[in-house]
């Protein structure tokens, strides 16, 4: 209940007073709320501070060591240059766009040479086989 309602006379600006000081005790009333929500969220700040902290001193220590990795691995892959550019020049020498063929018509013509001397050689090797075994038996003859 208003007490100014009752009949008693407005005091210019007391209204405002009272209406300041109102919002002021309901802001104090919620000042402990406030308090434990700016204290959680700095909590939470700090646990994330600690998060990124670990994760930038993870990421620096896998840093120094891809840094010592490429310091160990530059010097023998700049070796390899000269030789990676002379099997790049060869690869780029037309004649290497005609080496399946070659090896193709090589197959071919080699494969009935082939198949045709191992035909000869397994003749030869039944004919020296015979001239073996008969030789042998003349062996046992001798004293």
């Amino acid at each position: 209940m208003d007490p100014f309602r009752l009949g008693m006379p407005k005091i210019p600006g007391l209204t405002e007073l009272l209406t300041t000081l109102q919002a002021q005790t309901e802001a104090l009333a919620q000042l402990p709320r406030t308090l434990t929500d700016l204290n959680a969220a700095v909590r939470e700040l700090i646990a994330a501070t600690s998060t990124a902290t670990s994760a930038i001193a993870s990421a620096q220590r896998t840093a120094e060591r891809l840094e010592e990795l490429v310091g160990e691995l530059e010097e023998p892959v700049r070796a390899l240059k000269p030789g990676i550019e002379r099997v790049g020049r060869v690869l780029d020498d037309p004649v290497v766009e005609k080496v399946p063929d070659i090896i193709r018509t090589v197959d071919e013509d080699l494969r009935p040479l082939i198949a045709t001397l191992h035909q000869a050689q397994s003749r030869v090797a039944g004919v020296t086989g015979l001239l073996r075994r008969r030789a042998r038996p003349e062996d046992d003859d001798l004293p």
